[in-house]
């Protein structure tokens, strides 16, 4: 068979469709895999952030919660020891009234006892002058 110009053979064919299936594959492989490393890059990001969220949320909670559990402790420490310090302030005001307290009540029953005897003198002094003048004077 001779061949005229610009005409194709079979192999030609053949061998254009072997290469043009070839490159397509290669753009699909590549494609494929560029979109596959991307994706798994994307992934692998977000597992990161997630992570690192976890991690600092979990963190600043434990933080939180020790320090809400120290500052209770303290405020704890510190209203007791308030406690303590009222009660020792409240027993020492006592003591200090209560002492004075108790001198001025017994310098006041004292005074009213001297009171009492020396009204019960006169009374008893002037009834025997009256007796004594009444009985002279009858």
């Amino acid at each position: 068979m001779e061949m005229k110009e610009g005409e194709v053979t079979r192999e030609e064919v053949v061998v254009i469709v072997v290469v043009v299936s070839a490159v397509v594959v290669v753009v699909i492989v590549v494609v494929v895999v560029v979109v596959v490393v991307v994706v798994a890059t994307v992934v692998i990001l977000l597992v990161v952030v997630v992570i690192v969220i976890v991690v600092v949320v979990t963190v600043v909670v434990l933080v939180v919660k020790v320090a809400v559990v120290k500052v209770a402790v303290v405020v704890v420490v510190v209203v007791i020891v308030e406690v303590v310090v009222v009660v020792v302030q409240t027993v020492k005001v006592v003591v200090e009234v209560a002492a004075p307290a108790a001198a001025v009540v017994v310098v006041v029953v004292v005074e009213v006892v001297i009171l009492v005897v020396v009204v019960v003198v006169v009374v008893v002094v002037v009834v025997v002058v009256v007796v004594v003048v009444a009985v002279v004077v009858v």
